[in-house]
């Protein structure tokens, strides 16, 4: 069987928006695990750190943890195990509905929450200086002009 690594009819990759977004995600995502990992949250280069990303400040229940993540269950499950073993999350019982619990930053969590703030600010410093406040400020406004949904 032969393959044909290139042909007329494949149309070339464009440069598009999405790219660029997904560029600049890459970028800061790296610098931010790298700033967390230097402040001692080795496991910000793992999976489980995904799930940060997802919480409230309030808490909110696993199995909204499971819609936003788009996980499934059963990987919420693993991950939010590591996190409350680690110390960072904890569940308790929901104290608007008994039946149920949240899954609420622990002192730790709170901690990290700080030191996260610390990291991200100083990768904005760090991009200001690149780009011009000027353009930075462009951006951040563009950035919060587009839609939620298309």
């Amino acid at each position: 069987m032969s393959v044909k690594f290139l042909d007329e009819e494949v149309p070339a990759v464009i440069d598009h928006v999405g790219w660029r977004l997904f560029e600049a995600f890459r970028l800061w995502k790296e610098a931010f695990v790298a700033g967390m990992v230097e402040r001692g949250y080795s496991w910000f280069s793992e999976a489980r750190a995904n799930l940060i990303g997802y919480m409230e400040v309030e808490g909110l229940r696993q199995t909204e943890l499971v819609r936003r993540s788009g996980l499934t269950k059963q990987a919420v499950q693993q991950l939010l195990d590591d996190l409350v073993a680690d110390g960072v999350l904890a569940r308790i019982r929901d104290p608007s509905d008994g039946r149920g619990n949240l899954v609420v930053f622990t002192e730790d969590g709170q901690r990290m929450r700080r030191d996260a703030n610390i990291v991200k600010r100083r990768i904005e410093r760090a991009w200001r200086r690149h780009m011009g406040d000027a353009r930075f400020d462009e951006l951040m406004s563009i950035l919060k002009d587009l839609p939620e949904r298309n």
